[in-house]
């Protein structure tokens, strides 16, 4: 017979009452367990919670908008996603309190995760998110007359 786990510690068979209610046992105090099992259950409620970014203190998935703004900017890097997709998500990170050095690091931290391709890759729509022109910069860089 399989036993089934649950975060509390609390030990049962398959099929018995911890099947029907998989988080008795759990202390709803202990949102970040109770999210995390209820996740890995693919719970519809929770799962569709965190799909749309719930976040907000006592969800389970609770971050400041800063964090979540940097976060969701360090996903976009490791998804490769297109450099349109960088422009909203940094004025949100700025709006939220994030600084360009906050920005700039957390494209340095996600470099040894997502590889030096993706970091490099992702660099110039970051920077044209931030309004740099870069453009121009590799221009000067090019042509050693415009220095």
């Amino acid at each position: 017979m399989m036993k089934a786990w649950t975060p509390s510690g609390v030990m049962g068979v398959e099929g018995d009452s911890l099947r029907a209610d998989p988080l008795r046992g759990v202390d709803p105090a202990m949102e970040s367990e109770r999210t995390l099992l209820s996740l890995a259950l693919n719970d519809e409620s929770s799962v569709q919670s965190a799909l749309m970014g719930e976040t907000e203190p006592g969800s389970g998935c609770a971050l400041d908008p800063r964090t979540q703004a940097l976060v969701r900017l360090g996903v976009l890097i490791a998804i490769d996603a297109a450099p349109a997709s960088y422009g909203s998500s940094v004025d949100t990170a700025l709006a939220a309190g994030a600084t360009v050095d906050e920005i700039v690091g957390m494209l340095c931290a996600v470099a040894p995760v997502v590889g030096f391709a993706r970091v490099v890759a992702a660099a110039p729509a970051l920077a044209n998110a931030l309004g740099y022109d870069i453009e121009s910069a590799l221009e000067r860089l090019e042509d050693p007359s415009a220095r």
